[in-house]
């Protein structure tokens, strides 16, 4: 079990760290937030539908009851937290903004103390801290052009609704019984939906006419897509087995796995205050990994029928 688990992590943090770089390229090459969004999603709407098809899955996106208005709102979520993230890079500071965005990572352990009721240790909140300076690091941020605007409240606002939408996808998860894939596939259709929208209404999607579509183009925007639909493989199957905020925290080895992309893949530099925020996130997941060790006289052991739902729930995929 450990050892699948683990893979689940790995397969998440390579898939989400290729789909930024991809969507890095994407928005240079189309020269819109917009566009980029929308053709890497009309990838992923293709991987994704050959997905259900082979798993037999497809009927069931038309048998999800109640559930169908929560769907939707997962999809609106996963398009403001883009959104927000985009307006708040074209009219504030990118340093401010990389800083902030991270933020999310404390709304979740602070929802799971306040609104779950749950215990975080001392020494999760201290890993919690050295990874995310760990990950400051990593990111080589320019402290010195650190600025604040009202625009800043736009990352904010992007924090907060990936962190939403991340308790919104397992809180739907346990109580509508959805598949993971089902609400992969919602949640992709609506936010393609809403780029498309947009790209219109902008007027950026007409600019598409201009981008140069030649063999590499497509292999790029075909490794995006798969990317995008891995991480709805993983990202949603790792939020059923762990708590959000445990979730949360794997995701900072991203910035990590892209900083060596940006290296061999952009020519990026790569110096001290890179391998020292590496070295601070492995010692923050190491703190992770030895959690049970470190509080075991203080951990009180899960019900069956809790460990009964996460063996059935890991089953199931």
């Amino acid at each position: 079990m450990q050892k699948k688990n683990a893979l689940y992590i790995l397969g998440m943090v390579l898939a989400w760290a290729t789909y930024y770089a991809v969507s890095k390229w994407a928005v240079g090459v189309t020269g819109s937030a917009f566009n980029a969004g929308l053709i890497l999603r009309i990838s992923a709407f293709v991987f994704l539908t050959v997905y259900l098809i082979s798993k037999r899955e497809f009927l069931s996106l038309f048998k999800t009851g109640k559930a169908a208005w929560v769907l939707l709102l997962i999809g609106v979520l996963g398009y403001l937290l883009d959104t927000f993230a985009n307006l708040g890079f074209q009219h504030g500071s990118v340093s401010t903004g990389t800083v902030l965005l991270k933020t999310d990572i404390l709304m979740a352990n602070l929802a799971t103390v306040i609104f779950l009721k749950e215990k975080l240790y001392a020494s999760d909140w201290l890993s919690t801290l050295i990874m995310l300076g760990g990950v400051i690091c990593v990111m080589d941020i320019d402290f010195s052009n650190l600025a604040v605007n009202w625009y800043d409240l736009f990352f904010i606002a992007s924090a907060l609704a990936v962190t939403v939408n991340a308790f919104v996808i397992k809180g739907t998860q346990k109580k509508y019984n959805v598949s993971s894939d089902v609400i992969a596939y919602y949640n992709n259709f609506v936010v393609m939906l809403l780029f498309l929208i947009s790209a219109l209404i902008s007027g950026d999607a007409f600019k598409l006419g201009g981008v140069t579509a030649d063999w590499k183009f497509f292999l790029l925007i075909i490794l995006g897509g798969l990317g995008q639909s891995l991480i709805y493989v993983f990202y949603y199957r790792n939020l059923k087995v762990f708590p959000v905020w445990q979730v949360k925290l794997f995701l900072l080895f991203v910035p990590i796995v892209s900083c060596f992309i940006g290296v061999f893949a952009f020519g990026e530099s790569f110096g001290w205050l890179k391998i020292l925020g590496i070295i601070l996130v492995l010692a923050g997941a190491a703190g992770l990994v030895l959690r049970d060790k470190i509080n075991k006289n203080k951990i009180i052991t899960p019900s069956a029928d809790n460990a009964e739902t996460e063996v059935n729930d890991d089953k199931a995929d």
